[in-house]
């Protein structure tokens, strides 16, 4: 069981480390990284406790630009770099829940980026980052692929192989295009972490809202509780090969979220890493009934039945035996 369970985990490792590289060559054209990032911009913050903070933020309407609220927390001032000038923060609308906040900059001629639509999402699909990670000056552009969608608060929480550094928060993730279809947010711990962009769906919603006067005041994001979301709670488990705490786990986020697909793929990846074929069969095909384009769940499918199928044709040569 442990052997195979290990088996199953170093294939994912693969995956993910192959679906990266085969959608790092399908890259944009370098002359839309360029136009893009002129419309993301460096973020730079004066803390409560004297310190200096760095993040991202990305032009999403006239003099104002939205990044994550923890890179703007607690900071008694506020301003954005554009071409070498800089922009003071005067006003910000806060969703502190979903970390994304909107600030309200003086004078600030940046080009506006591009909506893409949340619920148009899809798996595999390649996305690319722009952000300045580390407090550098110049931005940064890294290359992926959609890897998981989880419902949260009538959106989609993204996860992407597009990987990001401290710093790049608030930064801008794209389609193809060149539209925003997610905001850099936070990672797992770990070597192979997992990156997670909040939606473009929460950063409109966030555009309709009334401004206020800035803040030193801050609330935690729904990610930053002891409680996590199940998706986040599954990482630490799955990347270990602890399957009995991930069926654990994943048994209650598919009875909290029974429409939600990679609560099933999690629970069935379990069961065929514990040998428990025909319970991951089953799951596998309810991943593919709410997901038809789960490919993971695809792969691991065909692999399953296979087994079955196996497993049958040894049990009907003992039978004949018999």
């Amino acid at each position: 069981m442990i052997k195979h369970g290990l088996v199953l985990l170093k294939y994912l490792l693969a995956y993910i480390f192959l679906s990266t590289a085969s959608s790092a060559l399908a890259t944009p054209a370098d002359a839309l990284v360029r136009e893009l990032a002129d419309s993301v911009l460096r973020v730079e913050v004066k803390l409560a406790n004297g310190k200096q903070g760095f993040g991202s933020a990305v032009v999403v309407a006239k003099d104002e630009v939205i990044t994550n609220c923890h890179v703007v927390a607690d900071a008694t001032a506020i301003a954005v770099k554009h071409n070498a000038e800089t922009h003071i923060a005067t006003l910000v609308k806060p969703d502190w829940r979903h970390d994304l906040c909107l600030l309200k900059v003086v004078d600030l001629n940046a080009p506006i980026v591009k909506m893409g639509a949340t619920e148009s999402l899809k798996y595999e699909q390649s996305v690319f980052t722009v952000g300045y990670p580390d407090g550098i000056s110049q931005p940064i552009s890294t290359y992926g692929s959609v890897k998981g969608m989880f419902p949260l608060d009538d959106s989609v929480v993204m996860r992407a192989s597009s990987a990001f550094r401290l710093g790049a928060s608030g930064g801008g993730a794209f389609d193809d295009a060149g539209n925003l279809i997610g905001v850099i947010t936070l990672k797992s711990k770990g070597s192979q972490a997992y990156y997670y962009y909040m939606p473009v769906a929460w950063v409109q919603a966030l555009m309709l809202k009334p401004a206020e006067a800035l803040s030193t005041k801050s609330e935690k994001p729904f990610w930053a509780y002891a409680e996590k979301p199940y998706f986040m709670r599954v990482v630490h488990p799955y990347q270990t090969g602890d399957w009995d705490s991930l069926i654990a786990i994943a048994k209650e986020w598919t009875a909290s979220e029974p429409a939600t697909a990679e609560s099933w793929f999690t629970l069935a990846a379990a069961e065929l890493a514990t040998k428990d074929y025909v319970a991951a069969e089953a799951h596998f095909r309810m991943v593919l009934s709410l997901n038809k384009d789960h490919p993971l769940a695809t792969t691991y499918l065909a692999e399953v039945t296979d087994k079955l199928a196996k497993v049958s044709a040894s049990s009907s040569r003992v039978a004949l035996l018999d």
